[in-house]
């Protein structure tokens, strides 16, 4: 299927839109904060908890916020403080984190083509590819929406930071996190993102499918985040097994 080239298409937006480059850039961030405000919701609850358990873990007040100022990854941040508390040491925890955020390596490979700049520029907008914010930026087609991912990040990460410090602080029980459930807010809004693909796209349900049996499988065998890293293979053998439509790989690839 032909496409125009990228320098044409970005000629073309105004034309097709029907308004300014600047307000098509500013209603894509706009949209990408509004999505991102419900995300960031839930990602200031889990950081209280993460601030709280790291405190109680004997990091301090610093280290936590510091941590979640450079990582910004629940996920990892988790791992390593678990790794930690587990008595696995420095290299272990470390190690733990960095496999569990291996996942941004092929996240960052599919949206490098729509960023922009020379290597430094591309590198910081880069920083903007968190879990939420890919999702609600992709355009189907392997193509993404930049400024929706910046937009989406730009409230996620204060909100990360800021529930950290909270946590710190205050450091709530544990108990009074799981008697809320609160500990179910940030998968139930990846799951409100996925429902669009899931409805839309065969292929969608197809891996999907195929990730929950291999997480079900390998949890029995290797702790939580490895398994679903291991499941993120479905979305490589669904490409191989041709589960993909035709349009789409062709939209991707070329």
């Amino acid at each position: 299927m032909d496409r125009t080239p990228p320098q044409a298409e970005s000629s073309a937006a105004p034309a097709t839109a029907g308004r300014p480059v600047g307000d098509s850039r500013r209603q894509g961030f706009l949209a990408g904060v509004k999505v991102g405000t419900g995300l960031a919701a839930a990602a200031f609850v889990l950081a209280v908890t993460f601030g709280a358990f790291a405190r109680t873990e004997g990091w301090g007040v610093l280290a936590p916020i510091v941590c979640s100022l450079v990582v910004f990854s629940g996920s990892a941040q988790f791992a390593l403080a678990t790794a930690l508390a587990g008595g696995g040491g420095m290299p272990t925890a470390i190690a733990a984190a960095a496999l569990i955020n291996g996942r941004f390596i092929p996240m960052g490979v599919a949206v490098a083509k729509d960023l922009r700049g020379g290597r430094i520029r591309r590198a910081l907008e880069g920083q903007a590819v968190v879990d939420g914010s890919w999702v609600a930026a992709h355009l189907g087609g392997g193509r993404f929406d930049r400024y929706k991912l910046f937009g989406a990040t730009a409230v996620q990460w204060p909100a990360w930071v800021a529930g950290t410090a909270l946590g710190v602080v205050v450091a709530p029980p544990e108990s009074l996190v799981e008697s809320f459930g609160l500990d179910l807010v940030f998968p139930a809004f990846f799951l409100l993102l996925l429902m669009d693909e899931l409805r839309g796209s065969r292929a969608a349900r197809a891996a999907a499918a195929l990730g929950a049996c291999l997480a079900a499988a390998l949890v029995i065998w290797v702790p939580a985040g490895l398994a679903l890293l291991g499941a993120s293979a479905a979305a490589l053998l669904g490409l191989r097994k041709g589960l993909v439509p035709r349009a789409t790989k062709e939209a991707g690839g070329s």
